[in-house]
């Protein structure tokens, strides 16, 4: 900080007062970190002690007439370590809460004033909500409602809602917004509008470091408005490239979180994401902001989980085959060919003729979830005799004795040491009931039909793709994830209409938030956003939309570059809100050492740009073109794959499906000729993602004549 700066700040009485006001709210912070660490640390030994203690005074009786009051004694400790633990858990909240605020005590304040002649009452909004000795907020969580008012960014008369829906008219006499670092205030303004502040407009340039940045502080009015939409079956999010789309969907998850935050936990949420890359990338996102990641998969490990991974990926199905399962289930009658035995090794536990005589047995209801339900009962029913009836076999009970002490502790809870025969049946009952867990895994999966057999005939077919497969599944047995409460799609313009009916169908009552961009739809034959709508308002009844139009990420030129491949009706409403900057070098090349003297002067440029932190990459339009650069720009560019992470810093090398969701300070696009970028449709796709991953600089390189869908660009 410069002597005139500093200066300027201390003769500020404004700067002076938040100063004087954020060191005692800094002080507050690690009072409540020391007063809590302390609570914890006691309170452990306090435990530690009253069970030994407990546990001593318990008489291990083994009697048969004492053994009730043994299991009573044992459930009252149990009780009591159960209390300690949700009052562990309360403290470990504050304590993870203070602790984040420590690095940045708030970043907003808001004057409000409530009824007319009152004085303006001071909110302070930060990462998370803090109370002191009084209950009283002095930081309050930018998810609660009366922030709502500072991402609306209206001076005057307004309003928010409460969570029991309540309407609360407000003044808002200052929006003022801060420059923090721990204890110390560096700058801070008032604004009505923030995104025409400079230090605003600072922090949304800063450098990138490789993990995505939380937007906590900068979020936009466009982007609250989807943070905060009312809970609906279905939420289409249409976002320009560096709109804040993944990182929306991030504050949506966190707000869900919030609001929801007695009931939903992070296993009712899934995230579909674009590749193994990006799920790394946003990994650290949400612990950051002191709340757990929801399960993150991508389409290809969703579907090897649930058994469909080794067919085909399902990019070509029409959805018409989907719905054509739908029609044509009902009335359509299972062979005994169709099902199959249910096995333990080598041991068949129910022949596929029973099955099939269940089958049957309910033939006066159609094929389908309902039939195929009575039949899993059934098979349950018949699955529990079987155990019960074998529990007195002599092999059975010879066995019992053969089990290592892994397996009687697993199985027993203990070493196997009955005193009579009613103990011995209870164990041998035991002993059963998990060797068949895999046969009553398979029932209630619906493991006893071959669903590829049924759906080759059903459909006409010699084979089915995953998609067909998992939809005729859930449709024909009622298997689903019924628990899923909320499921995000990022980049769901890379998804066919027949993939994304088959999300709707696996995750019934869960709600959607689908996030994208129709320009980056990288891969032919995905859905249009039409399309979408189509789908979801078929399988969840309704779907609301939202747009964001400007980018946040990339410099007006930058902007212009990848807009100019957008359609035309949409170029106007593409706008950047950062300050001007390189404009992009397009040039193509007669000769191969020009272009590879070309390319190594930008990849030394790059490299030079993000010596101080942050990424530039070479982005390939395939694997096999990744492979040929490669060997051109040599070992100091890092190769990404599926399984690599990205580096600190430096510039690397990836082709166009892993960079996608990603952002770089500089890209690097090579072989961008007609004969790699033609003029069609999914080839301007590739272009305008790729350019739209860099926020400083871009170089786009042809080997031979330049693709025409920058022509002009080039010209001009």
């Amino acid at each position: 900080m410069d002597e005139q700066n500093e200066t300027e700040r201390t003769s500020d009485p404004v700067f002076v007062a938040e100063q004087e006001h954020l060191t005692e709210t800094y002080g507050k912070l690690e009072g409540i970190e020391h007063a809590v660490e302390e609570k914890i640390r006691a309170a452990h030994a306090e435990a530690v002690k009253d069970r030994e203690n407990m546990l001593g005074d318990l008489s291990l009786n083994t009697a048969r007439d004492e053994q009730v009051e043994t299991l009573a004694e044992y459930n009252f400790v149990n009780n009591i370590v159960d209390t300690y633990n949700r009052a562990h858990d309360i403290d470990a909240e504050r304590l993870r809460n203070a602790r984040l605020l420590l690095r940045q005590p708030y970043f907003a304040k808001l004057s409000l004033q409530f009824r007319p002649g009152a004085p303006a009452r001071d909110i302070y909004i930060g990462a998370a909500g803090m109370t002191d000795d009084s209950s009283r907020h002095f930081v309050v969580d930018w998810r609660a409602p009366v922030a709502e008012v500072y991402y609306n960014q209206e001076n005057g008369h307004t309003s928010y809602k409460t969570d029991d829906g309540r309407t609360i008219e407000v003044d808002l006499k200052l929006r003022r917004q801060f420059d923090i670092d721990r204890d110390t205030l560096n700058s801070y303004f008032d604004t009505t509008v923030a995104i025409s502040d400079p230090l605003l407009l600072s922090s949304l340039s800063k450098r990138r470091s490789d993990k995505l940045q939380a937007i906590t502080t900068t979020i936009q009015r466009e982007q609250d408005q989807v943070i905060r939409h009312e809970d609906v079956p279905a939420l289409l999010v249409a976002g320009i490239a560096g709109s804040g789309k993944t990182s929306v969907l991030l504050q949506r998850i966190a707000y869900l979180f919030y609001r929801e935050r007695e009931t939903l936990e992070p296993r009712d949420v899934y995230l579909i994401t674009p590749n193994p890359v990006f799920t790394r990338y946003i990994a650290d996102v949400l612990p950051e902001m002191g709340e757990s990641n929801p399960i993150a998969v991508t389409w290809g490990e969703l579907m090897e989980r649930l058994g469909s991974g080794s067919r085909g990926a399902g990019k070509r199905d029409s959805i018409d085959d989907l719905h054509a399962i739908d029609e044509k289930l009902a009335g359509f009658e299972l062979q005994p060919s169709d099902f199959c035995d249910l096995r333990v090794g080598d041991e068949r536990v129910v022949s596929a003729s029973s099955v099939y005589s269940l089958y049957k047995k309910y033939a006066k209801f159609p094929t389908g979830t309902h039939r195929s339900t009575l039949v899993a009962e059934d098979l349950a029913d018949k699955l529990e005799a079987r155990t019960t009836g074998r529990a007195g076999d002599d092999d059975v009970v010879g066995a019992l004795a053969d089990l290592s002490d892994e397996d009687q502790v697993r199985i027993f809870g203990g070493p196997y040491n009955p005193q009579d025969e009613n103990e011995v049946r209870q164990c041998a009952l035991a002993y059963l009931r998990d060797r068949y867990a895999p046969v009553a895994q398979a029932i209630e999966n619906g493991e006893w039909l071959r669903i590829d057999r049924i759906g080759m005939r059903l459909l006409g077919k010699e084979t089915l793709s995953s998609t067909e497969w998992l939809y005729l599944k859930v449709a024909l047995t009622g298997v689903a994830n019924r628990s899923a409460r909320y499921v995000f799609v990022d980049e769901v313009q890379d998804y066919t209409a027949s993939q994304l009916a088959v999300l709707a169908k696996y995750f019934p009552r869960a709600h959607f938030l689908l996030l994208g961009d129709e320009n980056q739809a990288i891969k032919p034959g995905t859905a249009t956003f039409s399309q979408i709508e189509e789908v979801f308002t078929r399988y969840l009844g309704s779907v609301d939309t939202c747009r964001l139009e400007t980018s946040y990420r990339s410099t007006p030129e930058i902007t212009e570059l990848f807009s100019s491949l957008m359609p035309e009706d949409e170029r106007i409403s593409a706008t950047s809100v950062q300050r001007d900057g390189t404009r992009p070098r397009i040039a193509s090349f007669d000769s191969d050492e020009a272009y590879a003297q070309a390319l190594a002067e930008a990849v030394d440029e790059a490299r030079a740009d993000c010596a101080s932190g942050g990424l530039a990459a070479i982005i390939a339009n395939d694997t096999r073109r990744v492979k040929k650069l490669a060997q051109l720009v040599g070992d100091s560019v890092h190769i990404i794959t599926d399984d690599e992470q990205l580096p600190e810093n430096g510039v690397v090398l990836l082709d166009i499906k892993l960079a996608k969701g990603l952002e770089f300070n500089d890209v690097i696009i090579p072989d961008a000729q007609a004969s790699v970028f033609g003029d069609n449709l999914v080839a301007r796709h590739r272009l305008y993602t790729a350019i739209s991953r860099a926020t400083h600089k871009v170089w786009v390189m042809a080997r031979g004549p330049l693709t025409p869908l920058l022509e002009n660009t080039a010209r001009g």
